[in-house]
């Protein structure tokens, strides 16, 4: 019989794994009596200095803008399974916009470095949606992956 045990991911394993940009889940803190408001959500990743972009897509009826501009303070996990083994990565700190005045900012040399994945999930004319772009310097990082043993 198998047994599963989960190991860390080193530097290098977090970087390979994160790639240049995937899909992973953000979630934001609400009240203290509330679940955190969590969105499915593409990423980039800049291994040059460690930090996560996001074009985050808000529309009309939408109660994300107003939990994204309250609350910056954010938890970003990605997971993925190959060879019949999971990985993941979960990143925590403060969430910035990257706004049109950032251009020749680190940010924005950031974003030229990464690939977002353009992912529908508004099922809306793309001229319905407004996308604005995020960056996450993460505080703390930490990778875990799924490693079999055999006893």
């Amino acid at each position: 019989m198998a047994n599963t045990r989960t190991v860390e991911l080193d530097e290098g394993e977090r970087t390979e794994f994160l790639g240049t940009g995937g899909t992973g889940v953000l979630s934001f803190a609400t009240g203290s009596d509330q679940p955190p408001y969590s969105l499915p959500v593409s990423y980039g990743y800049d291994e040059t200095d460690g930090t996560f972009y996001f074009r985050l897509g808000f529309v009309a009826d939408s109660r994300k803008a107003d939990v994204v501009d309250e609350g910056r303070r954010v938890s970003f996990v990605t997971y993925d399974e190959s060879d019949n083994r999971w990985q993941s990565v979960i990143a925590t700190g403060d969430l910035e916009e990257v706004t049109e005045s950032a251009i020749n900012s680190d940010a924005m040399q950031g974003l030229k470095r990464v690939e977002i994945p353009m992912v529908d999930l508004f099922e809306r004319e793309t001229e319905d949606v407004t996308f604005r772009f995020f960056r996450l310097a993460a505080e703390d990082v930490s990778g875990r992956k799924e490693a079999r043993s055999d006893r």
